[in-house]
């Protein structure tokens, strides 16, 4: 059962009432397999502003290839609290099927709401679902071990509520612009990256002069260097570790691209953590700590994963899917983990930090969600870190391709602590 809403970047909506959404959902609490998760109730009533429609999504289940999705879209800072699901601290952006949603003009709630279709009473769940069903649908129902459950939340169940979308796929991109998601500039930078990325890893002998050239017009113009290179420490080898204790609140810098893959070994990994492309235009910008994670769902499993040491995670800082060619331009948000060596403390004073919250265009701050509890904007602007690494590239092939925070999830021991 699906509202057609079409719903674009920046509408306004409005959360239907729980009798409604319980009205579209399965005796699992799900509708088309996507669960409608308990903490989601809260929002019932509420209007939010879209952030982005979610027609497509990343596969952090099984090879983080792009997904296609019905209907859905993300809302503005709205995030799981892992309330529901053994404290899970990942904070995944939710997604929120149009058929529990019904178009506003405006947030004010005193303005009448315009004629919406109400849900297709034709294709209403046979067996109405109950607020306890959808509690209930948050574990397996093989799971009866209570200090060990094995949950069902959205990103578990990105399979399920999904179809296969490969990267070629020309309407994908059609309506990543027409929906609002993303601007004709972002993507032309994108498929210019994309192919000369391919030329890159052509294995034509000509890699390392484009890497190079590469390297030298970003420097001109004040751009990002070239974001898949190796890291220099070898494969088996100790890669080295700091612990600053950082804390929620305080500001950091994130160190060089030079100074961090001098920490990262081939495979570009510290102690378990990948770092990846999608964190390099971040290198040498100035940020808020937003949390410490010590525990996350692993999405292969549905088990709990505990850190041995904490990943830091960074307001505003989010994967935004422009150097992954099978996830090119995917509107989830997730995170990016960060171990302390590649962040330093800086000054609270710095004025980079809060002109970043206050700055920047409307595109800019849609960009990248804030976490919900804090409902704040951090806009990103292009840093100015020229390091240039050695090496050989790392190659961004469909099926290796992988954010820092999913690549802890390749343990195959769920309780097992990323090092």
């Amino acid at each position: 059962m699906t509202n057609d809403m079409r719903c674009r970047a920046g509408e306004w909506i409005e959360v239907r009432s729980k009798e409604d959404i319980l009205k579209t959902l399965d005796e699992r609490g799900q509708l088309e397999g996507l669960p409608f998760m308990p903490q989601m109730f809260q929002y019932c009533g509420q209007r939010f502003r879209v952030f982005k429609r979610a027609h497509k999504t990343c596969d952090t289940v099984n090879d983080y290839k792009g997904r296609k999705m019905k209907s859905a879209v993300h809302l503005d800072g709205i995030r799981c609290d892992g309330v529901a699901y053994g404290g899970c601290e990942a904070a995944c952006l939710i997604f929120w099927k149009e058929a529990w949603l019904k178009r506003v003009v405006g947030p004010d709630l005193s303005v009448p709401i315009p004629s919406n279709p109400e849900p297709d009473k034709g294709r209403i769940a046979a067996s109405a679902c109950r607020e306890e069903d959808v509690w209930a649908g948050r574990k397996a129902s093989a799971s009866k071990n209570d200090e060990d459950p094995v949950y069902v939340c959205q990103a578990t169940q990105v399979p399920a509520a999904t179809e296969p979308l490969p990267w070629w796929n020309v309407r994908q991109y059609i309506e990543d612009f027409s929906s609002g998601n993303v601007g004709l500039g972002k993507m032309a930078c994108g498929f210019i990256y994309m192919g000369y990325n391919g030329l890159v890893n052509a294995g034509i002998g000509v890699g390392r002069v484009l890497r190079w050239l590469y390297d030298v017009f970003q420097r001109l113009r004040g751009g990002t260097p070239y974001p898949r290179k190796r890291g220099r420490i070898p494969a088996g080898a100790t890669t080295p570790s700091r612990k600053s204790d950082l804390q929620p609140g305080e500001c950091i810098r994130v160190k060089s691209y030079s100074e961090i893959l001098a920490t990262l070994d081939v495979n570009n990994k510290n102690r378990g953590l990948y770092f990846d492309a999608e964190m390099v235009p971040y290198c040498g910008q100035s940020f808020r700590v937003l949390r410490r994670v010590k525990k996350i769902l692993n999405e292969k499993t549905g088990k709990m994963m505990e850190f041995k040491n904490p990943c830091i995670v960074l307001e505003g800082v989010v994967c935004q899917s422009k150097y992954s060619e099978c996830r090119l331009f995917c509107p989830r948000s997730i995170y990016s983990y960060w171990r302390e060596i590649w962040l330093e403390r800086i000054a609270e004073s710095d004025p980079s930090i809060e002109s970043r919250r206050t700055a920047g265009s409307v595109e800019d701050q849609r960009s990248e969600p804030d976490c919900a509890l804090l409902h704040r904007r951090a806009h990103l602007s292009e840093p100015l870190d020229f390091g240039v690494g050695s090496g050989k590239p790392e190659r961004s092939l469909c099926t290796g391709a992988a954010c820092s925070r999913l690549e802890l999830l390749s343990f195959s021991d769920p309780r097992r602590a990323a090092q």
